[in-house]
């Protein structure tokens, strides 16, 4: 995406209002331009700073400013001041709406794990379009692993699941979170559930959270000082059976 580009979309992006593929676009747009990614830090201080100052109208407002309506609507006989003082009073009146509408919606902006789900899902659906499911093809679990190997600066648990009903297609490289992650990929019946695995930086634990982006489902936990992130259209009970049946087999 280019500079031009990412100043048109800037301000609906820190707004929560773009699709998918446009703020992943963005997203690593920043990353790369430090130009963009200055200007975007500036709009984050602006929604700062604006919070900070923002006062609540008084509950007075209305009756005030229908008074200072009916008064210049009454003839000419008033001097010029009382006129400029109403219009500076309703440019004030428009501008603090203004600042309270922005401050709304800068507010809003999706939380990095709203942002890193709709990753997720799009690099899910992406593997089904392209039909590239795995790199390495395989059911069996000790040809999937090592295959990993020199690949990832990481060892993915690949866990064989396949007497439970979902069974293991194989394995890829993928790109998430701006690194190499691995990404296993099991069946159930006709749906495929795309794991994403990668080692677990960051002292938050947001273990058993769930969502549903644009129809998938997600399922995030931590699992041996891992990041696991399993996404597909199964319903959520059997994508929670999913990750119950990888928690219970890693712990033996």
């Amino acid at each position: 995406m280019s500079c031009e580009r990412t100043e048109e979309l800037i301000h609906a992006y820190v707004d929560g209002e773009l699709d998918m593929v446009n703020s992943l676009d963005i997203e690593r747009h920043l990353n790369e331009c430090q130009i963009c990614s200055k200007s975007y830090a500036a709009l984050l201080a602006l929604r700062s700073a604006v919070g900070s100052v923002y006062h609540a109208p008084p509950a007075q407002l209305h009756q005030r400013v229908a008074s200072v309506v009916n008064r210049n609507l009454k003839p000419r006989s008033r001097s010029r001041t009382i006129s400029w003082q109403w219009v500076a009073f309703a440019c004030s009146f428009v501008l603090l709406n203004f600042l309270s509408w922005g401050v709304f919606h800068l507010l809003s902006r999706p939380s990095a794990d709203d942002v890193l789900a709709h990753e997720l899902v799009a690099s899910h659906v992406r593997s089904l379009m392209a039909d590239h499911l795995a790199d390495v093809p395989s059911s069996d679990q000790h040809t999937v692993k090592p295959w990993f190997n020199g690949k990832l600066d990481f060892s993915p648990p690949v866990i064989d699941l396949d007497d439970q009903g979902f069974t293991l297609v194989g394995g890829r490289l993928d790109y998430v979170n701006d690194r190499p992650v691995a990404a296993l990929v099991y069946q159930r019946r006709k749906h495929f559930v795309n794991l994403f695995i990668w080692p677990e930086t960051n002292d938050s634990d947001h273990s058993g959270t769930t969502t549903t982006v644009q129809g998938y489902d997600v399922v995030y936990w931590r699992q041996s000082d891992m990041n696991c992130w399993a996404v597909s259209d199964l319903n959520m009970e059997e994508l929670k059976e999913f990750t119950q049946l990888l928690k219970s087999r890693s712990s033996h």
